[in-house]
């Protein structure tokens, strides 16, 4: 399992969905440390977690659904939609964890 001592932040998946040109959208709502800033989102590697399984994770981007994102507002609001690819990535669905940077 991840290491506690090194993960700064952990997010809650509150919503998964398939994008439509490949790869899942994953709706992040902060539960606990201080908020990744994009650099650490989109840099750093992820780990999420769910009953006895562990996915390793690498953000390839961010949905602007909202308007454009900035650390400022990631602070703020704890929330982040991000866009991730692979095979790890179609398995996460809602109530996973998501602890970094792994």
């Amino acid at each position: 399992m991840t290491d506690t001592a090194r993960v700064k932040a952990r997010y809650s998946v509150i919503d998964a969905l398939d994008h439509p040109h490949g790869g899942r959208i994953l709706r992040l709502r902060l539960r606990q440390g201080e908020a990744l800033t994009l650099k650490e989102l989109k840099g750093g590697g992820l780990i999420a977690t769910t009953e006895g399984a562990e996915e390793p994770l690498q953000v390839d981007g961010f949905a602007l659904f909202g308007g454009k994102l900035t650390d400022a507002r990631l602070a703020l609001t704890g929330r982040v939609d991000v866009h991730m690819r692979g095979e790890g990535a179609r398995t996460i669905e809602s109530g996973w964890t998501i602890s970094g940077p792994a």
